[in-house]
């Protein structure tokens, strides 16, 4: 049992950012990340689509006999996670912006969140909002994040642009925590920290996913044991992004169409 792989999904290559937190915290795990970059982004689709799209991936992943599956996507976790609960038996790991830490810890009350459209607009990130009404909560959709993500364009001039339009009035309201609430932002941290003041602490949810993955394997009796794992990837588009962003030498790269 415990030498099943972990599955994850995403709507392309961002969620990596997550896969790489677990691997380095639970290295003798077999892995099988699935990207949909053909279907990229999710944060524009309707709960339906994202529901579609998310039980197809996890039907794709039972079939590689996984033991747990990580939904390594904001959008598909604050849309799709509730159904996938309570249509499959597998456990799930879902992935949500780091509202709480953030919020607890803000000395200016005020914390900026910058999440896709399909995150924003859901019913669990209202709900976790409402949950800290004495912060200053200030929400940007990161419109067009993704595609240039998807399409190896994080260094781009349009990138720092976009970014420096949706951060500065975060600036301007007095931040002093800026949560990312999609697993493809933690690839732009480094455009990011050029653009906010030092003080001002970044967060994502990728630590936080890897620990909650090793609890869960753990109360499961499904840790792997001492092994060279398998660390196997499949994409529905080109995997020049993929490769690049992974940057493991040991990744088995498939391209299928699923």
């Amino acid at each position: 049992m415990s030498t099943r792989a972990i599955g994850l999904f995403d709507s392309g290559v961002g969620g990596t950012s997550i896969w790489k937190e677990i691997h380095k915290l639970l290295p003798y795990e077999n892995t099988i990340y699935l990207a949909d970059s053909a279907n990229a982004p999710y944060g524009q689709k309707s709960k339906e689509e994202i529901v579609y799209l998310s039980e197809k991936n996890t039907e794709f992943l039972l079939e590689k006999n996984v033991k747990i599956i990580v939904v390594a996507c904001n959008t598909a976790t604050t849309n799709a996670i509730k159904e996938l609960r309570t249509k499959y038996q597998i456990p799930f790991i879902g992935i949500e912006p780091a509202i709480k830490p953030a919020a607890l810890n803000s000395q200016t009350q005020t914390i900026g969140i910058l999440a896709t459209k399909g995150t924003i607009n859901s019913e669990l990130f209202s709900k976790a909002v409402q949950n800290h009404k004495s912060v200053k909560i200030i929400e940007q959709i990161g419109h067009n994040l993704v595609p240039l993500i998807e399409n190896g364009m994080i260094e781009s001039p349009e990138m720092r642009e976009l970014l420096g339009v949706y951060l500065k009035p975060m600036i301007e309201q007095n931040i002093d925590y800026l949560v990312l609430g999609c697993s493809h932002y933690p690839y732009l941290i480094p455009i990011i920290k050029d653009i906010l003041p030092s003080h001002i602490k970044i967060i994502d949810s990728g630590e936080a996913v890897a620990r909650q993955t090793k609890t869960i394997l753990e109360q499961n009796q499904l840790l792997a044991t001492a092994q060279k794992p398998q660390l196997t990837f499949y994409t529905n588009k080109g995997s020049g992004v993929l490769k690049s962003l992974l940057n493991t030498p040991e990744a088995i790269i498939i391209e299928q169409s699923f």
